[in-house]
């Protein structure tokens, strides 16, 4: 599961720094939030997810850790899609970027919670 997220995480970093380099092309920074929102939390929380997953393996083997996976790789593309369409100007998105983020927030603490109860030191010494 930790290599899961950490490849994901890297295709989530590449977007990102494409959407930025194209920004600083066109020099217009409206989408700037969506660039951040992809590198945060596509690049830096799965990034860091995949290791905690890599360092916990007890923790990578629940269905919570599948179901963060999930939600969170089904919920980022169109979470970043309805900002950009809100960023451009198109208010009656707002409140899709609204329902879509209490998802993100949920597919969230799933993560934390498995975390918190599934991520213990390793017994062997």
């Amino acid at each position: 599961m930790g290599l899961r997220f950490l490849k994901i995480a890297v295709v989530y970093l590449f977007v990102g720094a494409s959407l930025g380099l194209y920004m600083g092309m066109v020099e217009t920074f409206t989408l700037a939030p969506v660039h951040a929102h992809l590198v945060l939390l596509g690049w830096a929380t799965l990034a860091l997810a995949g290791v905690v997953y890599h360092f916990y393996p007890a923790a990578a083997e629940t269905k919570l850790a599948r179901i963060h996976f999930w939600a969170h790789n089904l919920l980022l593309p169109p979470l970043m899609i309805a900002l950009a369409v809100f960023l451009e100007g198109r208010q009656d998105a707002g409140p899709v970027v609204g329902i879509i983020s209490i998802g993100m927030l949920a597919a969230l603490g799933c993560f934390a919670i498995n975390v918190l109860m599934h991520a213990a030191p390793s017994r062997t010494a």
